[in-house]
């Protein structure tokens, strides 16, 4: 792909300002890598924070929602509300109540990332073999000792799976968040320079601003099936390797 790029700019000839070439957009990166280094850390910075707080909040609502049913009933509906409205809409009126704009982007990111995590978890909690649960009820094992030991190892698979896509997830609300919402000097992050690029024709930095965004959504997958493939690759067969 980058090779059919190169090409058909060489043969178009093609202006910077439309279509740069692949030689063009690195020189960018390397000459702007002060400022796009630093909107790439706060970008980072807020994906990460996002993703753990989904995490925490995702995986503690799917264990109070798989305790009893009608706590689902009661909950399940404002979760769903929740993911299914808009977060382009919702932007701007959390910045209204939210004292700042980092916080306001945190928020954005951790809503979009939320939901995934929070969905796989419960079915995982919810989808225990049932022969193992009547086999620790027969010993006596108690509440809490069903979901240490059976059902949270049960519900591990579905939490990564809910853990890959939130990571892609949460760098699309912290874009989202910044378009909304973001701020100019040392917290600005990727999109307001694409923005920023965009507004001055800058068509190099822009490219230069997607392919950051890109390397770093690559990175977060990376980074988060590692960590699937370290808790899964002993005993759960979506990780081992089969042998030949």
């Amino acid at each position: 792909m980058v090779a059919f790029w190169a090409v058909y700019v060489w043969q178009s000839e093609a202006p910077p300002y439309i279509l740069p070439g692949p030689n063009v957009v690195i020189a960018t990166i390397i000459s702007d890598l002060p400022t796009l280094g630093l909107a790439l850390w706060v970008t980072t910075k807020t994906t990460l924070l996002a993703l753990l707080c989904a995490v925490i909040g995702g995986g503690s609502i799917a264990l109070l929602l798989a305790q009893a049913r009608w706590i689902e009933a009661l909950f399940y509906p404002v979760t769903v509300t929740l993911q299914v409205t808009p977060i382009v809409a919702i932007a701007p009126l959390i910045l209204i109540y939210l004292p700042t704009p980092q916080t306001a982007q945190l928020i954005c990111a951790f809503v979009v990332a939320f939901f995934p995590i929070m969905l796989n978890t419960l079915q995982g909690l919810k989808s225990v073999e049932r022969h193992y649960a009547d086999l620790l009820r027969t010993y006596g094992a108690s509440r809490w000792q069903a979901i240490r030991y059976l059902r949270i190892p049960s519900a591990l698979p579905h939490f990564f799976s809910g853990l890959k896509i939130s990571g892609g997830l949460a760098l699309v609300g912290a874009v989202v968040g910044e378009f909304s919402v973001g701020q100019a000097g040392d917290n600005a992050g990727l999109a307001f320079r694409l923005l920023e690029a965009q507004s001055r024709l800058n068509t190099p930095r822009v490219f230069a601003t997607l392919i950051l965004l890109a390397v770093l959504g690559a990175v977060i997958f990376a980074a988060t099936s590692f960590l699937s493939w370290l808790a899964l690759r002993h005993w759960h067969e979506s990780e081992i390797t089969p042998k030949v």
